[in-house]
């Protein structure tokens, strides 16, 4: 098969790097995929959100199978473009990806099946925002209602903070139009546990459970990033716990999405937290999370190709999908300055340093004269695998010590908790 991976990070660097070990696949392209990608995939220059440019390239090379890995271009509807030209594709089609791309869409949805949340209002009003804040108070969390590259939530430990969140958002537009309406909501406190699904309209099948790191410093301190660290699995996540959650979470969700009409295939990513009144919804991703997938994909043993192939024929109850033992861990290597500004263009040392049992996931890299430099925020993501997290966070963080760049910036407590 000839298969197109949509998107140029580390998330899809391990989708890349996953695919390129099946069988069934004779040639990966990815678009526009990045310096570390071209190394297992030839690499085309099409932004990932330039839905017919995609679609026209994919007919034009007579490609057998797309994966649309990014959330813009799903809530674009890249995957009905796709079809609609005759091309499969793995992900959910624009009106079941809303499940990201609308907060009030999915904590509505929630509310009407009873899945368990935080308590919540939707805003399109800035002063009546306000005043909930401030008739609420803090702790409270504010959220733009659309996409945000994983930005557009601060969880404010004031109604000072909270209030400066709402006039960012709603008057200053930093986020755009997708902060023009905003769910705010109560402060839930737990553990959190990410758990991406495969689903296929119908039948689920969760993956290992993992936990992302977002903030940018230390002590989950800092501004919010797209995550700086993942492990996999997460020993809070226990077997009980799961079966709850696969209870009163995931299989209400995926028939909830079934009965509005919007059936939902792809990776359907759940961000729970494990509250003292049990697991609660905190968001829905409609794609692989970034960075959990780079070391949740590190321990899949089944053919990732058939398992997406699964999900877009509706058979994945007829697969036995396998997962090694142990653990994985991946520690984010970012630019001096991210999440803000930063630069890039600095050379990369050491790539050819790492261990056995330890994979480099390029996100933000590009390759140049056979040398590779930075080119994003997040650089770099050191995935190491052993037989317990300790071990693999260990291995990760002796390979991250083999890599430098200019401004290099990396969580030193990543899986500590």
């Amino acid at each position: 098969m000839k298969v197109l991976v949509v998107g140029g990070g580390g998330r899809e660097h391990a989708i890349v790097h996953a695919l390129a070990k099946s069988p069934k696949v004779d040639a990966l392209w990815c678009a526009p995929g990045n310096g570390g990608i071209a190394a297992e995939a030839t690499c085309v220059d099409i932004k990932a959100t330039d839905v017919d440019a995609m679609v026209a390239f994919a007919k034009e090379n007579a490609m057998d199978y797309v994966v649309v890995a990014p959330d813009d271009p799903l809530a674009l509807g890249m995957v009905d473009a796709l079809e609609a030209a005759g091309i499969p594709a793995f992900g959910p089609h624009k009106n079941a990806a809303i499940i990201e791309a609308s907060k009030s869409f999915s904590k509505d949805l929630m509310k009407k099946y009873h899945i368990p949340t935080a308590k919540y209002e939707v805003f399109t009003d800035m002063e009546q925002a306000l005043a909930y804040v401030r008739s609420e108070g803090a702790p409270i969390v504010v959220k733009a209602d659309g996409l945000a590259l994983g930005k557009g939530v601060v969880v404010a430990q004031t109604a000072e903070e909270a209030e400066d969140a709402v006039r960012s958002m709603m008057g200053d537009k930093k986020f755009g139009e997708a902060g023009a309406r905003v769910v705010i909501e109560e402060c839930m406190t737990g553990p959190e546990v990410s758990v991406l699904c495969f689903v296929d309209g119908t039948h689920f099948s969760p993956m290992l459970s993992s936990q992302d790191h977002k903030r940018a410093f230390n002590n989950d301190e800092g501004p919010n990033t797209g995550g700086m660290g993942a492990f996999a699995p997460s020993p809070k996540y226990t077997p009980e716990i799961a079966q709850r959650c696969v209870d009163t979470i995931i299989r209400p969700t995926v028939e909830a999405m079934a009965k509005e009409g919007r059936p939902f295939q792809g990776c359907l990513y759940f961000g729970l937290m494990l509250t003292p009144d049990g697991p609660k919804v905190v968001e829905y991703n409609s794609r692989f999370g970034d960075p959990e997938t780079q070391p949740v994909l590190s321990l899949l043993k089944t053919d990732l190709m058939d398992i997406m192939l699964a999900c877009t024929n509706g058979t994945l109850d007829q697969l036995d999908i396998q997962w090694s033992d142990g653990a994985a861990c991946c520690i984010v290597m970012a630019s001096g300055g991210y999440p803000a500004s930063y630069k890039k263009g600095y050379a990369i040392s050491g790539l050819d340093s790492v261990g056995k049992d330890v994979l480099v996931y390029h996100a933000g890299t590009k390759l140049e004269g056979g040398k590779y430099y930075t080119n994003g925020g997040r650089v770099l993501g050191v995935t190491a695998t052993a037989d317990t997290l300790e071990n693999a966070i260990a291995k990760a963080y002796d390979a991250v010590h083999g890599i430098s760049f200019q401004g290099a910036h990396y969580r030193t407590d990543i899986g500590q908790k």
